[in-house]
């Protein structure tokens, strides 16, 4: 049986902690910048884990997670 593709599309906007836990950007920073306080847009730039029940979908969309 061939290898599993993973979905490149998620692959490049996820990444995973150590311990193997998917994470995500946040949403919000990529426009419309000027009305938003510093202090949103610095919240914004950290990552932030998936929630558990989108965890499974991860799974399905990189084998290798």
């Amino acid at each position: 049986m061939p290898k599993m593709k993973s979905h490149r599309g998620a692959a490049k906007r996820l990444a995973f902690t150590g311990s193997g836990k998917p994470k995500r950007h946040k949403a919000g920073k990529s426009h419309l910048l000027v009305h938003k306080s510093a202090s949103r847009r610095r919240r914004l730039r950290k990552w932030e884990l998936l929630s558990p029940a989108d965890r499974h979908r991860v799974k399905r969309l990189l084998p290798y997670s």
